[in-house]
């Protein structure tokens, strides 16, 4: 197990409620070890020709690399937004402990 076999995947959602309850599912799943919420963020963006400045909630999820295309698709059937925000960031280093710990709690893609 590598540090680059770790990701954080940042998703944003309507509200903190529908956030957890997706974050809890994930987890269940095992697609994510772990998700540590911001329960309000403000989110500025363009969509449809406007720009919107609005509430969200924001999760950040701990897992394996190869989990991310299984981690896209679940949030595709669950997220409440035609476009979700889904970004995977690499992690470059940290508590090999706690690395080890994220691939043990995730499943095998």
């Amino acid at each position: 197990m590598e540090p680059e076999d770790v990701v954080e995947v940042v998703v944003t959602g309507p509200d903190a409620g529908w956030l957890a309850g997706y974050t809890r599912t994930l987890v269940e799943e095992r697609l994510a070890a772990c998700g540590q919420q911001l329960a309000a963020i403000r989110s500025v963006y363009r969509w449809e020709g406007r720009v919107h400045d609005d509430p969200e909630a924001r999760v950040a999820l701990h897992t394996r690399r190869s989990l991310v295309p299984a981690v896209v698709a679940r949030t595709a059937e669950l997220h409440p937004y035609d476009v979700p925000c889904v970004l995977a960031l690499p992690v470059s280093g940290g508590n090999a402990d706690y690395l080890r710990w994220v691939v043990d709690q995730t499943r095998e893609p």
